[in-house]
């Protein structure tokens, strides 16, 4: 008899009874619903952490394409004006080719100054990097040098070590790490704007006035192609010198102030030819690069927006798990 009770109490025992159950529930529930510890970082943090960084950069990128959009539209403004200007320009450069087209020298330039054209501003793409390559080929007398193909005597050697002047702070900071050697004058804040024929007589009369020993000055610019393409080119001027040895010249009986004020109203023209052709150059081909950027950010933005609800969607599901586990556990 007693076997019997001590056995019937031991299965009573082993049946859970209602109010137990109901304290295990409560206790589940709290151990789920519990907030983190103090200083412990909630499952979906880091998550959330990538969200906001991705919506940072989101913004950041589409404050970059008004940007640059912007300037796309101020550069295709600012090309029309100066492809108007190199049209008017390229008509002195036509005159001065006409004269020294029939005064060739006897003999070939020996000193050569090279004059660099490029510009004070940056985001234009290649436009100066073409420049300075250009400078470098001629100097190292390469058979893809833009002098190789327009220079009439093309028995004389370039010399490594002919002085070179640079019309722009771009081009100047390249050239200092290759031919630092070599430069003799550097100029800035001209072509700012359209270039003036003022400011290619201010360069030349700089030129003349400097000292600088030469027969021949050869200038490098951008030569204007279409509106997407451009390329280095080179255009030779005779000094002062050549000119009274060319027999062709002396045929004018000029006197000598006449010779030395034709070259230097030569120089003038040929640089304002060339400042104004390279400006033409520069504003296509910041267009061009802004438009480029402009796009570029577009798709950037296609896909940092599509990570971005992907991220979201990842954590409203994950919420939605959490919810539901809970839920689940009463």
């Amino acid at each position: 008899m007693l076997h019997g009770k001590a056995e019937c109490a031991r299965l009573k025992s082993a049946v859970p009874s209602p109010n137990s159950s109901m304290f295990a529930r409560r206790t589940l529930y709290r151990a789920v619903a519990q907030p983190s510890p103090l200083g412990a970082a909630p499952s979906n943090a880091r998550n959330m952490a990538t969200l906001r960084e991705i919506e940072l950069r989101l913004k950041s990128v589409r404050n970059i394409q008004k940007i640059t959009n912007s300037m796309k539209v101020v550069a295709s403004t600012k090309l029309a004006k100066a492809q108007r200007a190199m049209q008017a320009g390229k008509q002195y450069g036509i005159a001065n080719a006409e004269v020294f087209a029939h005064t060739a020298s006897d003999k070939p330039s020996a000193n050569r100054l090279f004059v660099v054209i490029s510009s004070d501003k940056g985001l234009c793409g290649g436009i100066h990097s073409s420049v300075t390559k250009a400078t470098r080929k001629a100097l190292n007398n390469a058979e893809d040098s833009p002098l190789a193909t327009t220079s009439s005597e093309a028995s004389a050697p370039v010399d490594p070590d002919s002085p070179v002047m640079v019309i722009g702070d771009k081009s100047k900071a390249q050239l200092m790490r290759s031919v630092g050697d070599n430069l003799r004058l550097t100029f800035n804040q001209i072509g700012r704007d359209i270039p003036t024929f003022s400011d290619a007589a201010g360069v030349a009369d700089l030129i003349v006035k400097s000292g600088v020993k030469y027969d021949s000055i050869v200038i490098v610019y951008n030569k204007f192609v279409s509106a997407i393409s451009y390329e280095a080119a080179a255009m030779e001027i005779k000094g002062e010198e050549a000119l009274k040895e060319s027999n062709a010249f002396k045929t004018y009986e000029n006197e000598d102030d006449v010779t030395k004020d034709l070259a230097e109203f030569s120089l003038a023209n040929a640089l304002f030819a060339a400042l104004t052709e390279s400006h033409a150059c520069e504003q296509s081909s910041r267009r061009n690069a802004m438009d480029n950027a402009s796009k570029n950010a577009g798709e950037m933005i296609g896909t940092l927006q599509m990570q971005y609800n992907r991220g979201r969607q990842a954590a409203i599901t994950n919420e939605l798990v959490d919810i539901i586990t809970g839920a689940s556990a009463l």
